[in-house]
């Protein structure tokens, strides 16, 4: 009696743990991770070995789509239509302090930042509307920012769309990287 009481016992137990591993649904993983990128560069190592300055000056988050044999300018990313400047949710571009770019200032706080490609130029968008999936919702009204950069051909092709900062005499530049296209967004503070 006592054996069948313990298996009875032992099925009760597998039903609920089946039941509880059934309603952890987890998503399939992206096949665009989301990745960072800080000014100072590597700020929460800087933080945890206690070299950080109190906050950081600037933080990206966007997804990081891959080429996998596509030709991005012009086809995956359409010439003259804003673009989310990665993959999934709209770039969001964080300042924890006021910054000017080109000759607009722009206050600390959290934005989203878009990019309208051509073959010359980028015209770089930030909006003051955040927490947006693509650039399917953009509203041009909710702008704080326009401003053309330069395309640059990159010397070995990008598979990863990839953005980082570097420090400047007057701050630090955003690059952003793809296909075998680099742009540079100066940012002053």
């Amino acid at each position: 009696m006592k054996k069948i009481k313990n298996i009875f016992v032992s099925l009760i137990l597998s039903g609920c743990v089946l039941s509880v591993s059934a309603q952890d649904a987890w998503p399939a993983t992206d096949n665009s991770p989301m990745d960072m990128a800080y000014f100072p560069v590597d700020y929460p190592i800087l933080k945890i070995r206690k070299q950080a300055p109190e906050t950081p000056v600037v933080k990206v988050i966007y997804s990081r789509p891959m080429k996998k044999n596509r030709t991005i300018f012009g086809e995956l990313v359409e010439y003259g239509t804003v673009w989310r400047l990665g993959a999934n949710e709209a770039t969001e571009i964080d300042f924890y302090k006021d910054v000017k770019i080109g000759n607009t200032k722009i206050k600390k706080g959290r934005y989203t930042i878009y990019a309208v490609p051509t073959p010359e130029k980028w015209t770089i968008i930030i909006s003051k509307d955040n927490d947006v999936w693509g650039s399917f919702a953009y509203n041009q009204k909710n702008d704080i920012l326009r401003t053309d950069i330069k395309v640059q051909k990159t010397t070995q092709p990008v598979e990863v769309f990839s953005m980082m900062f570097e420090k400047t005499n007057t701050g630090a530049n955003l690059l952003i990287a793809w296909e075998d296209v680099k742009v540079i967004l100066p940012i002053s503070f």
